[in-house]
């Protein structure tokens, strides 16, 4: 496929902000896509040139795409970064230039495209940055002003297509089984594998049977189960039966692969750790005497003098990229293990949850730095009532509950995870995680800040649609409020997402990429947001709504708090 029909697609989607329209271009595109190319395309689709727990990634700054604008088109940086200024997006302002330059077009192709951007991402050492820079030029200078737009966009990590995962893979349901209904199979080994692009060449070179064969393998993270709610111990045990009750700690997600001596480590995001928690590789070659081996775990900061582990925002100080040996011995972190899932050479996802704990035992017999989360099986409400209040004194959010005889469910959310968090009479005591759909202009004070409220909104699992919740405009510092300004206006967009329903307009839309966490003082039904709108036209809101804090480190957007939660969250408050 020649790179210029790409992104005329491309262009495509960007102005769509129907859903179901995406769906049907985007089947159009893997209809025509053949079996060698469509890994890469489904790549270029996710802004990537890899899965996103491959560390492949292109990385460069605006100045430095700047630079390559101006030097493919014989024009000065400052011209070119004067038209981004003005249009606020680096691939219009590339498109402009080209439009003026009238380059000496190439019929290139999606892979000559994109063995020169993988050749930027590897390129290291010294003049990495000049030698990027004159590979994306020189690429530049042999491309039409529409691709030149969506080019640059790519090593910018800003494609603005706004296609979340059940999008694509409705897409490659309707393109190649004739139907988008036929999605759960290949959702399945994606959940397994969090590759898009494997799944991609499989379901083309294999078929659907080459798919559903697909396992879980370490070094490739397997798609994080997750916890639905319930309110109180009564109704968990009605519902559940007998359970395995957990200590819930807020910290990091950490799923951790070993094979050998070799130690990989991602984040509930898919993203690669390893480097940042050297004390936990480390402590993995030390404690895990397996050959093989796949770990779920929650990483905390931890304070060696007062014997404490400390809060979440501490725990955040963790992620960087530099002076990490320094932060290690400043804030260690412990590792509570509490899931096994892959046991040398052999997957244990479909295993019961009673089975996983007895293997975990074993390979992880004795606490150290991994520590093996201390579980209890409980049928008696009172006992799991006792065993959260003793959470609660020991400073932690509260319990995670598992049917025993529950498989881990990659990437799903059900009733086999029940967290069970303190609620009192009367009050939303527990957050939601929200995302952020666009901004309304400040007034008065606010009017430096470029933004005085919020539209933030909730997941809705089952449409693949972000539907809002609330416009919050409290709880933010001035800081604060600079910074969501900085961070939007580089994924703000002219029209409403494709992913986005919403009755209430902003000011500016943006992309769905930040989730903050908020708290209420109640859910209440409502006519203007859309979060589980039923026929009568009613919605559910946050009343009073501040910010607590950002979660966009650990959490993509699709992990927010979803509209069954808020629905399950609305019907417990006031018991």
């Amino acid at each position: 496929m020649k790179f210029s029909e790409l992104t005329e697609y491309f262009e495509e989607m960007e102005a769509t902000s129907s859903r179901l329209a995406l769906i049907d271009i985007l089947s159009e595109l893997f209809i025509k896509t053949p079996e060698g190319e469509i890994d890469k395309i489904v790549y270029l689709i996710q802004g990537r040139l890899a899965p996103f727990f491959v560390p492949l990634e292109i990385g460069m700054a605006e100045k430095s795409v700047a630079k390559s604008i101006a030097s493919a088109y014989q024009v000065s940086t400052e011209e070119v970064t004067g038209g981004f200024n003005k249009l606020g997006d680096m691939g219009l302002a590339a498109q402009q230039q080209a439009q003026k330059s009238k380059p000496k077009v190439e019929s290139l192709t999606v892979d000559e495209v994109f063995i020169i951007l993988e050749e930027i991402a590897k390129t290291s050492g010294e003049g990495t940055v000049e030698k990027r820079q004159n590979l994306l030029s020189n690429l530049l200078k042999r491309m039409d002003p529409l691709s030149a737009k969506h080019l640059v966009r790519i090593p910018l990590g800003n494609t603005r297509l706004g296609i979340g995962d059940p999008t694509v893979l409705d897409a490659m349901s309707l393109a190649k089984l004739g139907d988008k209904s036929k999605r759960k199979p290949l959702e399945e080994a994606y959940n397994r594998t969090s590759d898009m692009g494997l799944i991609a060449k499989t379901l083309w070179e294999k078929g659907l049977s080459g798919v559903e064969k697909l396992e879980v393998r370490v070094g490739s993270p397997i798609r994080s189960e997750l916890c639905e709610r319930l309110p109180s111990p009564d109704k968990i045990i009605e519902k559940m039966g007998e359970v395995d009750a957990q200590y819930k700690y807020d910290g990091f997600r950490v799923q951790i692969h070993k094979t050998q001596d070799e130690v990989r480590m991602f984040s509930r995001n898919l993203e690669e750790m390893t480097h940042m928690f050297p004390e936990l590789s480390e402590a993995t070659k030390k404690q895990i005497k397996a050959k093989s081996v796949i770990l779920d775990s929650e990483a905390l900061a931890y304070n060696p003098e007062s014997d404490e582990f400390l809060p979440f925002q501490e725990t955040t100080k963790r992620r960087r990229k530099h002076g990490i040996e320094e932060m290690a011995e400043k804030l260690p972190l412990k590792a509570f293990v509490f899931d096994i899932l892959y046991l040398d050479g052999k997957s244990l996802i479909n295993n019961p949850l009673r089975e996983r704990m007895e293997t975990l035992k074993r390979v992880l017999p004795e606490d150290d730095v991994l520590i093996r989360t201390k579980n209890q099986t409980i049928k008696d409400p009172k006992i799991l009532a006792t065993l959260l209040e003793d959470a609660i004194s020991k400073g932690l959010e509260g319990l995670v509950v598992k049917k025993l005889e529950s498989p881990y469910e990659a990437g799903a959310r059900n009733f086999n995870w029940v967290k069970l968090k303190r609620h009192s009479a009367g009050e939303l005591n527990d957050t939601l995680d929200c995302v952020i759909l666009g901004y309304i202009t400040g007034k008065g004070k606010r009017t430096a800040f470029g933004a005085g409220a919020l539209l933030v909104g909730v997941y809705d699992k089952k449409s693949d649609e972000f539907v809002t919740v609330s416009k919050i405009g409290t709880g933010l510092t001035d800081e604060e409020w600079r910074e969501i300004h900085k961070r939007a206006d580089k994924i703000s967009l002219d029209h409403k997402p494709a992913r986005v329903n919403s009755n209430i307009v902003p000011s500016v839309w943006i992309k769905p990429e930040i989730v903050i966490e908020i708290l209420a003082d109640e859910i209440t039904r409502s006519p203007v947001h859309t979060a589980g709108r039923t026929e009568t036209g009613t919605g559910y809101a946050l009343r009073f709504p501040r910010l607590v804090s950002f979660r966009g480190l650990d959490k993509k957007a699709e992990d927010a708090t979803t509209v069954e939660e808020l629905i399950e969250m609305y019907r417990q408050q006031g018991r």
